[in-house]
């Protein structure tokens, strides 16, 4: 099947809308600490979700992954625990630098290190993308959504500076530059693994479109390893969580016990890489003034409702990779850019930049802009690519003597 950027992109819009809406139902989650409904919500995320529909939608899996070469499912999963990681340590780092400066910092890693590594370790970053004009369109398209993320990150800092001596030092209690920036970094490279363990499943695609598989779900059977990954490092986290602040009876008891911690005066951190923190930890717990049941049935329901929201944005990233051509790492700069569009549009709607002043909300206005600007350029650079032979391609239909023609995606 022909590749098709324009469609690609839609996906991928589709995957960020995904992402930045799968917190709004955990809001109906009552009585329940974090750790205990981000570990339901997780179960269908990282295992229901993902199992179920690479069962129905792809052909023979479990034979796929016996086929699958022991070195990529290992590096696949290895690359979805360190994304976990990525997680855990972001709450350190809004914990150092503030929300806004710490989030541009995190995704500004993420989207780079996401995008760029995959081409640079295969060896094709200077013949394939640097060295053509659609890989260098693509690159262009890149810049452009770092921009947007500095201009989000922008937006943030005019907001917290319109904010009280008092609110400031309330949001950002332990700021320390030098280690914050250290966290930050670790967080972004670490949850920019999750591009990594994608581009490491690439054996197991081939394996599973042998096997008949639509070439539109190949990417389902590697979601289930990587997220086999971050599954463990969340699991563990939310069970070290669940020991420790005594909540673990919740998944089983309506019943609110009196050991268990008060409610955190901080607000929910909501993490676009989607992955546990500190701080979110910390502050969800229970409200010992409200009645001391909690609806159980309600509360799983809306936590199955958000792990398999979260899921559908990997769902429809492995979509529109499909549709990305020979230039398919561009589709995490797309992943990133769409995640904090939709989300930003999310806060708009939900009130969140209600009283900021003009010079924020023309910030917030412009990284929107900014940011759709650099989907339409990666868009475009793609598009290039299938009018296009890639140089290795070309060279050795040169020496063959061979006619020239644009190479298919696989």
């Amino acid at each position: 099947m022909p590749a098709n950027p324009a469609l690609g992109v839609v996906f991928h819009w589709l995957g960020g809308l995904a992402s930045g809406s799968f917190y709004v139902p955990f809001r109906g989650v009552k009585r329940w600490a974090w750790e205990t409904y981000w570990l339901v919500g997780g179960f269908f995320s990282w295992i229901i979700a993902p199992w179920t529909l690479a069962v129905f939608m792809t052909a023979d899996l479990i034979q796929v992954l016996r086929e699958a070469p022991s070195s990529s499912l290992f590096w696949a999963y290895l690359f979805g625990l360190l994304w976990g990681l990525g997680g855990l340590t972001f709450g350190l780092t809004m914990r150092y630098l503030g929300m806004s400066l710490g989030m541009a910092m995190v995704l500004g890693y993420t989207a780079a290190f996401g995008t760029l590594m995959p081409p640079i370790f295969r060896g094709q970053f200077f013949t394939d993308v640097w060295g053509t004009r659609s890989g260098f369109t693509i690159l262009i398209g890149v810049g452009v959504c770092l921009l947007g993320i500095l201009v989000a990150g922008a937006a943030g800092v005019s907001k917290e500076r319109e904010m009280s001596e008092e609110q400031k030092r309330a949001s950002i209690k332990e700021f320390n530059l030098k280690t914050g920036i250290l966290v930050a970094t670790f967080s972004g490279i670490m949850s920019a693994c999750f591009a990594f363990g994608l581009a490491a499943g690439d054996p197991i695609k081939e394996i599973t479109l042998r096997h008949g598989t639509p070439n539109l779900w190949q990417g389902l059977p590697v979601l289930v390893v990587v997220l086999l990954g971050g599954f463990t490092t969340n699991f563990i986290w939310c069970v070290i969580l669940n020991v420790r602040n005594r909540t673990g009876y919740q998944y089983f008891s309506s019943k609110i016990r009196n050991n268990s911690p008060a409610k955190s005066d901080e607000p929910i951190l909501e993490n676009p890489i989607d992955a546990p923190s500190e701080e979110m930890a910390e502050a969800a717990h229970l409200d010992l003034a409200e009645p001391a049941s909690a609806p159980m049935f309600s509360n799983y329901l809306f936590s199955a409702l958000a792990g398999t929201t979260w899921y559908f944005q990997f769902f429809f990233y492995t979509m529109g990779e499909t549709q990305m051509g020979r230039f398919k790492f561009s589709s995490w700069t797309l992943h990133m850019a769409s995640i904090i569009i939709f989300s930003t549009l999310w806060g708009i709607a939900l009130k969140e930049w209600n009283g900021a002043g003009a010079k924020t909300k023309l910030l917030v206005a412009l990284s929107l802009l900014v940011l759709v600007a650099s989907t339409v350029i990666v868009g475009y650079g793609n598009y290039l690519g299938t009018l296009s032979t890639p140089p290795a391609t070309a060279a050795a239909a040169s020496h063959s003597g061979t006619e020239l023609t644009p190479a298919p995606s696989r």
